[in-house]
């Protein structure tokens, strides 16, 4: 009798999982792009539910349409602008990165990127991975992708 009560309850039990399993939604995705990059083959952003995750950024200045003079520390700290202004835009900010990955043309410029890049994060340091390439778009020293929460 005893093993009969425990199996009713436990069919109930996954009967009552399973219906709180199909009131849940998959949360929405929008592919973002603004019009000065609509004719690239990539989304400058994808919204998930409350994720913001930025395609990779290179330090292209947006006016010029050039990468800045003077190899890594300024190409970062261009980097790091676009990325601030692109979260921003989309109702984030960089307080709310939690995950960042940095692809560098030379590895060895690791120390000279990261002196630029800890000054963008003063209150918190979100997980990050970084790696050498074989190269980048535009002939960039760095490409930087990462993920946010939006506010």
């Amino acid at each position: 009798m005893k093993f009969k009560v425990l199996g009713i309850l436990l069919v109930l039990a996954l009967m009552s999982c399973q219906s709180q399993q199909t009131a849940i939604q998959a949360p929405s995705v929008e592919f973002i792009t603004s019009d000065e990059l609509a004719n690239y083959p990539f989304s400058e952003a994808v919204r998930v539910g409350n994720w913001l995750i930025l395609s990779g950024q290179i330090g292209v200045d947006r006016e010029t349409g050039a990468l800045p003079p003077g190899g890594i520390k300024p190409e970062t700290k261009q980097t790091m602008e676009n990325i601030k202004r692109t979260l921003e835009k989309y109702g984030s900010s960089l307080d709310q990165v939690v995950k960042c990955t940095v692809m560098l043309a030379d590895i060895s410029e690791w120390s000279a990127m990261n002196e630029v890049y800890v000054t963008y994060f003063p209150g918190h340091k979100p997980a990050r991975s970084a790696f050498g390439t074989s190269g980048l778009a535009l002939g960039a020293r760095l490409e930087i992708e990462c993920w946010a929460l939006i506010k």
